[in-house]
């Protein structure tokens, strides 16, 4: 059994919550409160596997309570708000403070909206009930630093890049990884499952934290030093050539591994334009997307790394690359900064 306990100011949709989420057979939702404070108290005597919290609330709202959460004991958390449903800023926040999913409540018939989409709310339970939250350490860039003050020589390596590729608990990863790289670091090519509008919002949060320049990519950006390339969300990305330098390409196109944008398409395009010259990283993420394109690179002379299981929000698609033999290391998070300077000095010095 899945338990659940629902944070939510109003009492009708605490009830209607609990009235979706009643019928079926390996949920219970085991309390509600309708403040955070409330909350802990009734928590600590038993501690669900899912808390769907609000944001909205009194004496405490829901970013404060889930960033508290994730340093004291990170729990699986749904948030679910008409707050989402006004600006993809509020969602971006909650995913990179540690949520690990965002359901959107209409505030117009409410009761009508929420038991017409339970099936998603379901859906998010489940695959939240299958991660593992962590507190991740503190990045060695303090937060609001403004290090773009010295000027950056953007052609200076365009012949490496770097591939990332994450899904469930990859907002929190990506930035605890980014901010950690020098200006000059190789480019970066990315992509991150999210819905479609909340890429744009994702990459003017992570260009503010970090030293490197970070945007949501647009079709013929060219790859280059110091900059990270966010695909947008509903289209994929793939990198080509393009003279001595690459480019990404931007394209719409069916889904692939239930994807768009896909890991596998960028990884699969790096391999066949510029795998001697790449890095692929495969982080945290369900499924499987990305782990024959990283094999794909890795045939054709990339190297490779997948993120280990421990330091994992969820293990899937690492887990499933590591399987497929498509990692040459298996390394933890807290190392992949380091590896991704290591691989540009080695360029620089090779």
């Amino acid at each position: 059994m899945i338990k659940v306990f629902i944070v939510d100011d109003s009492a009708l949709v605490r009830q209607v919550l609990t009235s979706c989420l009643a019928s079926h057979p390996r949920i219970t939702v085991i309390g509600q409160a309708a403040d955070p404070l409330y909350a802990i108290e009734k928590m600590r005597r038993d501690w669900p596997d899912v808390l769907v919290l609000d944001i909205e609330m009194p004496r405490m709202d829901g970013l404060t309570f889930l960033r508290q959460l994730m340093r004291e004991r990170p729990t699986p958390t749904i948030i679910c708000s008409t707050l989402t449903e006004q600006g993809n800023s509020v969602a971006v926040e909650a995913l990179s403070a540690g949520a690990v999913g965002v359901f959107t409540k209409a505030r117009l018939g409410l009761k009508q909206s929420l038991e017409a989409l339970s099936a998603e709310l379901i859906r998010k339970i489940e695959d939240g009930a299958k991660t593992r939250p962590r507190a991740l350490p503190a990045t060695l860039t303090a937060p609001g630093e403004d290090s773009r003050i010295a000027p950056v020589n953007r052609l200076r390596t365009t012949e490496k890049v770097v591939a990332l590729g994450c899904s469930t608990g990859g907002t929190q990863a990506l930035e605890f990884v980014l901010r950690q790289l020098p200006r000059d670091c190789p480019g970066i090519v990315i992509v991150q499952h999210m819905p479609e509008k909340f890429t744009a919002d994702f990459a003017r949060r992570l260009d503010k934290l970090c030293q490197i320049e970070v945007r949501e990519a647009r079709h013929l950006d060219r790859v280059h030093s110091g900059l990270a390339l966010l695909a947008p969300g509903g289209l994929h990305m793939q990198l080509k050539r393009s003279g001595a330098h690459y480019q990404v390409e931007v394209v719409d196109g069916p889904p692939v591994n239930r994807h768009k944008p896909s890991v596998d398409v960028l990884f699969r395009s790096i391999a066949r334009h510029a795998a001697p010259s790449a890095l692929g990283m495969i982080m945290t993420g369900m499924g499987d997307d990305g782990a024959r394109g990283l094999l794909a690179m890795r045939e054709n002379g990339a190297q490779t790394i997948a993120q280990d299981e421990a330091s994992c929000v969820v293990f899937g698609m690492p887990r499933e690359a590591i399987k497929l033999g498509s990692a040459q290391a298996v390394e933890p998070l807290n190392k992949f900064s380091r590896l991704i300077q290591e691989f540009g000095d080695n360029a620089r010095h090779g």
